[in-house]
């Protein structure tokens, strides 16, 4: 497609939101767990069972999207599912029973998953018009949204203030992104009829394994992290917040300063030195006395984890056993499972072993990262082709 150059800055103004409303509105929920956990008196496995409902409300939007996006443009899908974040954030604090709840989740699901896909679709559009690399940016500003969301609720919260009125202001400031946004998105549909799904092979197998743990771990921190420092006596309810602030505070600089890290010093370097930084981060959160180590062990987990995505997604483009976009597409959808769904059975595994035990379980995934390290670097798989 053919673009001016200030429909080019619209444009990736307007991605840019996208990405950011998208980490505000799912981080937006974090703080909040604790307080419907409460609420309604949940058990662990009732709280899990309920987190699925995100993961269920996802994957079905996402299955739709694509067709959606294909055949009246990414742009409707990304404002509708914007401005559905913000009108269920505050519906999530007033469910009188766990019922209500489900189906509130099931919505908040299906509009951050539509949204996902769809923006992702805008951000291709917006980069190849652009001829030039944009999506680390773009991804950047997710985890900018995911501070700032988290950041906001809990302070919000710190004040005083009621879970409703909190999640009524922020929704505020989605709505009036989207509104920015809208009509500097591209528009226009494609005539893309390729298959909904294909399953990986060869080394897409490896790829979207280690991307479902690296988000399995990033939804760990986003649902559990907040009942794992107050359980350990660390923070109070109205401060829990803080542990998934610290988070992604270190995984959006490390996003921000991750393509010099990986010119520097490669591919195979960054999935195992992050993969080892990560694991470190969880030893420290969990062995943690005092609240400054706890912090610590978010911020060394962020560090860890901000890059290893991209590398993931760059080694799928390369790799030839599978259309390059067809790979992005598997591992995308293992990403998704591993950061929607995964933390529903963090909640059943806790009410069997514990939260710090199924943390300590979460450290182990993280370790296959760089023990594979050389396999991915290498563009090796379990069915090399």
């Amino acid at each position: 497609m053919v673009m001016t150059s200030s429909q080019q800055a619209a444009a990736r103004l307007a991605t840019r939101l996208s990405f950011l409303v998208a980490g505000f509105g799912i981080a937006c929920w974090a703080p909040l767990i604790p307080f419907a956990k409460a609420r309604l008196d949940l058990a662990d496995a009732t709280l899990g069972l309920l987190l699925l409902c995100i993961g269920i409300g996802s994957v079905f939007a996402m299955v739709l999207t694509g067709p959606l996006s294909s055949r009246f443009g990414s742009r409707p899908v990304i404002v509708s599912g914007g401005l559905g974040l913000a009108a269920v954030l505050p519906v999530l604090t007033v469910t009188p029973s766990w019922t209500a709840l489900a189906i509130a989740l099931l919505a908040f699901g299906a509009a951050l998953g539509s949204l996902d896909v769809a923006m992702n679709i805008h951000a291709v559009d917006v980069e190849r018009a652009a001829d030039r690399p944009l999506m680390s940016g773009f991804h950047a500003l997710f985890s900018v949204g995911g501070f700032a969301g988290a950041s906001s609720m809990t302070i919000l919260l710190s004040w005083g203030l009621e879970p409703m009125i909190g999640t009524l202001v922020c929704g505020v400031i989605m709505a009036i992104a989207m509104a920015i946004a809208m009509p500097r998105l591209l528009g226009g549909g494609k005539a893309d009829r390729g298959p909904l799904f294909v399953a990986p092979r060869g080394v897409v197998l490896l790829l979207s394994g280690l991307a479902g743990v690296v988000f399995l771990v990033e939804g760990a921190m986003l649902d559990w992290g907040a009942l794992l420092i107050k359980r350990t006596g660390l923070a109070t309810t109205q401060h829990g917040g803080v542990g998934y602030m610290t988070f992604a505070i270190a995984m959006t600089i490390g996003r921000l300063a991750g393509d010099g890290v990986v010119k520097r010093i490669g591919d195979r370097s960054v999935l195992f030195w992050g993969g080892v930084v990560s694991v470190l981060g969880f030893v420290l959160l969990l062995l943690a006395s005092q609240m400054a180590m706890a912090l610590g062990g978010f911020a060394l987990i962020g560090f860890g984890a901000s890059n290893l995505v991209p590398v993931l997604f760059r080694k799928a483009g390369a790799q030839a056993v599978m259309p390059s976009a067809l790979a992005v597409g598997a591992i995308t959808t293992a990403g998704y499972a591993g950061v929607l769904v995964g933390p529903a059975g963090i909640g059943f595994v806790a009410d069997v072993i514990g939260l710090r035990t199924a943390f300590w379980s979460l450290a182990a995934l993280m370790f296959v990262v760089p023990a594979t390290a050389h396999l991915v670097a290498a563009g090796r798989g379990p069915h090399r082709a």
